[in-house]
């Protein structure tokens, strides 16, 4: 699961990589216009930037600048009809990690997708192992002692977020940003809930949760349990 932003002002194109993506379990954002998708990055922490290079109010290329300048690291992947060589070695040299000229194939999006959004083996792949809790991410079950523990998505989602991103503290305010897409009016209450609900469907009596609370901060897990 990742929180994504698509940039493209063609509607039908936004709309088959919104499906596509979502259909691979990620949250995603979608902005037709340059100077609203430099907002939202700054409003906003995204794991993928899906960037398209002609847009209206801000072109693609200056907000990858822009946001490189202010020290966005988070992977952008270019989509362009523009195929010289000159071009793609600009957009690459402003600071994107990946080039895909239009038109191209789905399955070639995919992948470079996948390839973007890869992490070192010790965070994970699609089956994350932590204390007795082992998340089949494609299969989208989760086990406790070898034991279904049967999940919604969005507590499977923090669940799973949580382990990728072990002893790093995240507020509620945080986990609404990442687990939701913006234009959802969801509350941090959503977050404690949700926290609450998991924690009594994985937890075991008597011994401590795995989902720690850090007074007046907010949740994590940890390395060592």
């Amino acid at each position: 699961m990742a929180k994504i932003l698509v940039v493209e002002d063609d509607a039908e194109i936004s709309e088959a990589l919104v499906d596509l993506l979502e259909h691979e379990k990620h949250t995603v954002d979608a902005s037709g216009d340059g100077l609203d998708a430099w907002e939202r990055l700054q409003r906003y922490s995204y794991d993928l930037v899906i960037l398209d290079w002609g847009l209206p109010g801000l072109e693609g290329l200056e907000v990858l600048k822009r946001f490189r300048q202010q020290g966005g690291a988070t992977p952008v992947l270019f989509l362009t009809g523009r195929s010289s060589i000159d071009e793609k070695l600009t957009g690459l040299d402003s600071g994107a990690d990946d080039y895909l000229p239009k038109p191209y194939d789905m399955r070639e999006f995919r992948a470079r997708v996948s390839a973007l959004l890869r992490r070192p083996t010790d965070l994970l792949g699609d089956i994350l192992k932590w204390s007795d809790i082992e998340l089949d991410v494609k299969a989208f079950r989760c086990t406790r002692g070898g034991i279904e523990v049967r999940l919604l998505p969005k507590e499977f989602s923090l669940l799973e977020f949580l382990i990728r991103n072990r002893d790093r503290v995240y507020t509620p305010d945080q986990l609404v940003d990442t687990l939701w897409a913006d234009d959802t009016e969801v509350s941090v209450d959503a977050i404690r809930q949700c926290v609450r609900r998991l924690r009594t469907k994985i937890d075991v009596p008597e011994k401590p949760s795995y989902i720690t609370t850090v007074v007046g901060v907010g949740y994590k897990v940890e390395s060592v349990r």
